[in-house]
């Protein structure tokens, strides 16, 4: 992808019909008439210093694309974005890319097969210490059949639902993501190993992981102290020499 703070503005090339993907998102109830592209989950992420963008196979697939058949770019995200709803999408990963503020836009989306679909767009700027967007990431989720039978009010609020989830779900793996990275440095493991740590100490403690990656991330930014149950884990799973946090 090109970087969001000079997307552009051309007009993208039309996607060319293609076999779409089967990937399915877990909880999708399937019907008859459900198209392969139904409720499908894809995740995102791009570097906004190298341009280096990645998307995963259920993005692809979302858009009817074969995995890693094509090298992600916002251009290409947005030549299968509906022309009337393209500018508001542009302006939204501009406002995430520059101003490092969370979006979230539902849109018309375009597959390689033409069919038409409903996405919901989760855009998270990830920045530096001294504030400034070094990267995006989110989801694209597939929204369409909850998009055709609810009333208004409950599109609403459904609306509001999936993102808040969505959110939710971002940020406990960023901290997750974190917390991972504070304890290979630590005890010079691998990521399974720190993923492994977490999870133990999560069992241990009736906390839950997204709580005790938060714990370690608080304390080794020197924000808080850790609670002493966690310390004690961590105390017996690290060398004397390195136990820091």
């Amino acid at each position: 992808m090109t970087s969001t703070k000079a997307l552009p503005h051309q007009t993208e090339p039309a996607a060319r019909p293609h076999a779409p993907g089967r990937l399915h998102r877990p909880h999708a109830s399937a019907t008859a008439t459900a198209s392969p592209a139904d409720r499908l989950a894809g995740r995102f992420r791009g570097d906004l210093a190298t341009d280096q963008w990645w998307w995963s196979p259920e993005l692809f697939a979302l858009h009817g694309i074969p995995a890693g058949a094509v090298q992600p770019t916002v251009g290409l995200l947005l030549s299968h974005v509906h022309t009337a709803d393209r500018p508001a999408v542009r302006e939204a990963l501009s406002v995430a890319g520059t101003a490092g503020v969370p979006v979230t836009r539902e849109y018309r989306t375009l597959r390689m097969d033409g069919q038409q679909r409903t996405a919901l767009l989760v855009c998270e700027p990830q920045t530096d210490p001294t504030g400034a967007v070094v990267a995006l990431s989110g989801l694209v989720v597939d929204v369409s059949e909850s998009r055709t039978s609810a009333p208004a009010d409950d599109h609403v609020h459904r609306l509001e639902t999936e993102v808040e989830q969505l959110r939710s779900a971002m940020a406990s793996r960023a901290a997750i993501e974190q917390a991972k990275g504070i304890l290979m440095l630590l005890m010079g493991c691998g990521d399974q190993v720190a993923f492994d740590l977490l999870a133990h100490i999560s069992s241990h403690t009736h906390r839950k992981v997204r709580d005790v990656a938060v714990s370690i991330i608080e304390s080794a930014s020197g924000r808080s102290p850790l609670p002493d149950d966690v310390r004690e884990i961590l105390h017996d799973a690290c060398p004397p020499s390195r136990t820091t946090v």
